[in-house]
Protein backbone atom coordinates (compact mmCIF):
# COMPACT_ATOMS: atom_id res chain seq x y z
CA UNK A 1 0.00 0.00 0.00
CA UNK A 2 1.40 3.21 -0.79
CA UNK A 3 0.90 6.90 1.26
CA UNK A 4 0.42 9.73 -1.29
CA UNK A 5 0.99 13.16 0.80
CA UNK A 6 -0.15 16.56 -1.13
CA UNK A 7 -1.01 19.86 0.78
CA UNK A 8 -3.46 21.48 2.62
CA UNK A 9 -4.23 23.45 -0.14
CA UNK A 10 -4.42 20.51 -2.59
CA UNK A 11 -6.53 18.70 -0.46
CA UNK A 12 -9.11 21.52 0.16
CA UNK A 13 -9.55 22.24 -3.89
CA UNK A 14 -10.45 19.21 -4.55
CA UNK A 15 -12.81 18.70 -1.74
CA UNK A 16 -14.44 21.34 -3.12
CA UNK A 17 -14.51 20.11 -6.24
CA UNK A 18 -15.78 17.03 -5.35
CA UNK A 19 -18.51 19.29 -2.94
CA UNK A 20 -20.01 20.82 -6.69
CA UNK A 21 -19.57 17.55 -8.43
CA UNK A 22 -22.11 15.66 -5.67
CA UNK A 23 -24.38 18.68 -5.53
CA UNK A 24 -24.72 19.10 -9.67
CA UNK A 25 -25.57 15.25 -9.81
CA UNK A 26 -28.12 15.77 -6.82
CA UNK A 27 -29.85 19.07 -8.73
CA UNK A 28 -29.92 16.89 -12.17
CA UNK A 29 -31.13 13.73 -10.72
CA UNK A 30 -33.74 15.92 -8.26
CA UNK A 31 -34.97 17.95 -11.85
CA UNK A 32 -35.26 14.63 -13.42
CA UNK A 33 -37.10 13.19 -10.60
CA UNK A 34 -39.73 15.81 -11.12
CA UNK A 35 -40.90 16.10 -15.28
CA UNK A 36 -43.14 13.48 -15.73
CA UNK A 37 -41.45 10.71 -17.80
CA UNK A 38 -44.00 7.78 -18.03
CA UNK A 39 -43.51 4.63 -18.41
CA UNK A 40 -42.67 3.06 -21.94
CA UNK A 41 -44.10 0.52 -23.57
CA UNK A 42 -42.83 -2.31 -25.87
CA UNK A 43 -43.45 -3.58 -29.33
CA UNK A 44 -46.13 -6.45 -28.01
CA UNK A 45 -47.83 -3.83 -25.86
CA UNK A 46 -48.14 -0.98 -28.55
CA UNK A 47 -49.36 -3.81 -31.06
CA UNK A 48 -51.97 -5.49 -28.64
CA UNK A 49 -53.65 -1.21 -27.87
CA UNK A 50 -53.64 -0.57 -31.36
CA UNK A 51 -54.69 -4.34 -32.83
CA UNK A 52 -52.10 -3.94 -35.23
CA UNK A 53 -49.59 -6.49 -36.36
CA UNK A 54 -46.28 -5.94 -35.68
CA UNK A 55 -45.37 -5.50 -39.93
CA UNK A 56 -48.04 -2.30 -39.27
CA UNK A 57 -45.98 -1.07 -36.43
CA UNK A 58 -42.92 -1.81 -38.62
CA UNK A 59 -44.48 0.55 -41.33
CA UNK A 60 -45.32 2.94 -38.93
CA UNK A 61 -41.78 3.31 -37.67
CA UNK A 62 -40.38 3.41 -41.06
CA UNK A 63 -43.18 6.01 -42.25
CA UNK A 64 -42.08 7.96 -38.73
CA UNK A 65 -45.71 8.28 -37.83
CA UNK A 66 -44.68 6.60 -34.68
CA UNK A 67 -41.57 7.95 -32.63
CA UNK A 68 -39.57 5.25 -31.00
CA UNK A 69 -36.42 4.90 -29.38
CA UNK A 70 -34.31 1.83 -29.92
CA UNK A 71 -32.32 0.28 -26.70
CA UNK A 72 -30.22 -2.48 -27.74
CA UNK A 73 -32.30 -4.74 -29.44
CA UNK A 74 -35.60 -3.61 -28.43
CA UNK A 75 -37.97 -0.76 -29.25
CA UNK A 76 -39.76 1.32 -27.13
CA UNK A 77 -42.55 3.96 -27.35
CA UNK A 78 -43.86 6.71 -25.67
CA UNK A 79 -47.61 6.30 -23.93
CA UNK A 80 -48.69 9.76 -25.15
CA UNK A 81 -47.11 8.83 -28.61
CA UNK A 82 -49.29 5.61 -28.88
CA UNK A 83 -52.56 7.52 -27.72
CA UNK A 84 -51.72 10.18 -30.70
CA UNK A 85 -52.06 7.76 -33.16
CA UNK A 86 -54.59 5.47 -32.02
CA UNK A 87 -57.00 8.44 -34.04
CA UNK A 88 -55.13 7.66 -37.09
CA UNK A 89 -55.50 3.92 -36.74
CA UNK A 90 -59.08 4.26 -36.63
CA UNK A 91 -59.41 6.21 -39.71
CA UNK A 92 -57.43 3.61 -41.43
CA UNK A 93 -59.64 0.98 -40.91
CA UNK A 94 -62.80 3.28 -41.59
CA UNK A 95 -61.36 3.83 -44.99
CA UNK A 96 -60.53 0.24 -45.64
CA UNK A 97 -63.78 -0.79 -44.66
CA UNK A 98 -65.46 2.04 -46.59
CA UNK A 99 -63.45 0.95 -49.55
CA UNK A 100 -64.29 -2.57 -49.30
CA UNK A 101 -68.17 -1.47 -49.60
CA UNK A 102 -69.89 -2.05 -53.30
CA UNK A 103 -71.68 0.86 -54.43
Amino acid sequence: MEIISFEKKTFEEISAKLDYFVQRMETLCNSHDQKETGKWMDSHSVCRKLRISPRTLQTFRDNGTLAFTKIGNRTYYRPEDVERVISDVEDRRKEAKWKSRDI
